[in-house]
């Protein structure tokens, strides 16, 4: 093989594993708010939205606040930097995804999950009618 291959070679591998070591790094995966305060990694937060907390706007700053509980019950101050998601008060969860910033979970993205009409309990024990009987 000639030099300048084995040279490039070495290259793509070296720059692949650095790639590979800062991206494991910054994406910690889900967890609650305790480890994404205990790694300062980025995480995903699975949990719900406080509705007795206040919730608010700040459009000169652009800045969405309001209180999460996350599975393990530990509340904590979300910031979100874009008004606030369509659906925001029908969420039956809210995924956060960001990094925690002393008590305060700064999110870079906000997943909205909404109550389905094909989870509703009506309907459940209902039959299909079939067409032309």
């Amino acid at each position: 093989m000639r030099t300048k291959t084995i040279v490039g070679i070495v290259l793509i591998v070296g720059f692949t594993s650095i790639l590979l070591m800062n991206f494991g790094q910054q994406v910690g995966g889900y967890m609650n708010f305790a480890e994404a305060e205990d790694t300062g990694s980025k995480a995903h937060v699975v949990g719900d939205w406080v509705q007795e907390e206040a919730f608010a706007y700040d459009a000169n700053a652009n800045i969405f606040s309001f209180h999460m509980k996350d599975d393990n019950g530990i509340v904590r101050e979300v910031h979100y930097n874009h008004p606030k998601p369509p659906n925001f008060e029908d969420a039956e969860k809210l995924v956060v995804e960001g990094y925690a910033k002393g008590n305060v979970f700064v999110a870079e993205n906000i997943l909205v999950k909404c109550p389905s009409k094909y989870n509703s309990a009506e309907g459940l024990n209902e039959v299909p009618q079939q067409m032309g009987s």
